[in-house]
């Protein structure tokens, strides 16, 4: 089997995720911790330098906030131990996930059998994704390609050729760092998914998340509209790409 690393992507006055981030050290393969980017500790400078308003297509529609810019920039830093790293993979995982340590085992093999070093192989906490093509099963566990590639990046395996290409592609970057890596017509990434993989979320249990803010009701219904539309272009865009035989 090729040499995986993990790196947890924590911050560390997170002190409601210290316990999580502890299972997972035991759980992951090599697991390290990763300082977090606090992106409301960022300067104006170091914000204008990292994100930009418009980038790819569909343009997104929505200003970041510091804490997206924040992920983001965390993600990047993981990307860089991988592309530069003596591995073949990259384990990222955020500091809210908690593991069914032998359903998960089951996921990571299945997975590690199918990745490349030009892989995204998603580990999605719900089951969302339509698959384009199921790759292989292990009893209820499925390995497959999507349709449309989901949200969240609460777990995922990076290989190293695509984490120096992403690295390539984000500076700067545009939008929220899940919706980037739905954009396989710009990453050029083989994005796979595997459900059910023993991983859920654990963030109401530690505090909620550290990302998002509560907004006005006019705001929401703004959103919502804007958000609508632009999953519609990503779905045509997304239609146009579809994944090819591996």
């Amino acid at each position: 089997m090729s040499l995986i690393r993990s790196y947890i992507i924590h911050l560390p006055c997170s002190t409601g995720r210290h316990a999580l981030v502890a299972a997972l050290r035991e759980q992951l393969p090599l697991a390290e911790i990763v300082d977090a980017v606090d992106g409301r500790a960022l300067s104006g400078p170091e914000r204008a330098h990292a994100y930009v308003g418009s980038r790819y297509r569909p343009p997104y529609p929505f200003a970041l906030t510091a804490g997206e810019i924040g992920a983001f920039l965390s993600h990047r830093r993981c990307w860089q131990n991988i592309a530069s790293g003596d591995a073949d993979f990259g384990l990222v995982a955020e500091d809210d996930v908690a593991l069914d340590t032998l359903q998960f085992g089951r996921a990571l093999t299945l997975a590690l059998r199918h990745a490349t070093p030009e892989s995204l192989v998603r580990f999605p906490l719900q089951d969302r994704e339509v698959p384009y093509r199921i790759l292989t099963t292990d009893g209820a566990i499925r390995l497959f390609q999507p349709r449309v590639v989901g949200l969240s990046t609460a777990l995922q395996i990076v290989g190293r050729n695509l984490a120096a290409r992403l690295l390539e592609l984000t500076a700067p970057f545009d939008r929220p760092v899940d919706t980037f890596l739905q954009m396989r017509w710009v990453t050029g990434a083989n994005v796979l998914s595997v459900f059910p993989n023993g991983a859920r979320s654990a963030a109401d249990a530690a505090g909620g998340s550290t990302i998002q803010t509560k907004l006005p009701v006019r705001q929401q219904f703004y959103r919502s509209w804007a958000r609508t539309r632009y999953r519609a272009s990503v779905m045509r865009l997304a239609k146009a790409d579809q994944p090819q035989e591996s």
